[in-house]
């Protein structure tokens, strides 16, 4: 299986020749807005940064690879009076499972986890004021144990909302954890991965 991080929060999962976007955005400042064709988007919500859907140009046919469940949770702390509502989408192909967070904005319950315990990747929000903040975000992890942690929905010097918290913060919570710092923005998902956080670079990148 293949991601690709295309920015923000939205990926692009590929298997057995079928693409699948996650959470396409428009409008993130130091990126490109999505602009791609593939076979199904998903979105954990409808906000313009994560439902662009005017971007994903959708092919016919094509047989999904993807078994695709999800989790109800909220945008946040106060079960989606601020925000609204948010969905946890898990992924599963090729003896793998991906689990992509959206945008969750609270602590999960123990009921929310149970189903994205020890997933192969998790695809984690930690940049703070709309989502789950590099704290939360460590304690996610310490919570689901996954393999692969992606860390995405945070600003760098060269993109991001001015509202969101930096990578590092999330970083510095987790130091037992191995990082890897990509200068690709496609990872190839195996079962032999070693554990490690993640960090590539925005395909997107303006």
């Amino acid at each position: 299986m293949r991601l690709t991080w295309l920015g923000h929060a939205s990926f692009m999962l590929e298997s057995e020749g079928y693409q699948l976007v996650l959470d396409p955005f428009a409008d993130v400042p130091g990126l490109k807005n999505v602009h791609i064709e593939a076979d199904q988007v998903l979105c954990s919500h409808n906000h313009y940064d994560h439902h662009y859907l005017k971007g994903v140009t959708v092919r016919s046919g094509g047989q999904c690879p993807f078994a695709v469940d999800t989790v109800a949770t909220f945008h946040d702390e106060k079960m989606g009076a601020l925000r609204g509502e948010n969905t946890v989408h898990i992924l599963c192909a090729e003896g793998l499972r991906v689990v992509h967070l959206g945008d969750l904005g609270h602590r999960l319950t123990e009921a929310q986890a149970a189903p994205l315990h020890h997933c192969d990747v998790l695809l984690l929000p930690v940049g703070g004021t709309y989502t789950i903040d590099s704290v939360l975000a460590a304690e996610t992890v310490q919570q689901l144990q996954p393999r692969v942690v992606i860390p995405m929905h945070y600003r760098s010097e060269q993109f991001g909302f001015a509202k969101l918290g930096g990578v590092e913060p999330f970083i510095k919570m987790l130091q037992t954890w191995p990082v890897r710092r990509y200068e690709e923005s496609t990872l190839t998902l195996t079962t032999e991965m070693t554990p490690q956080i993640a960090l590539l670079k925005p395909l997107l990148n303006v």
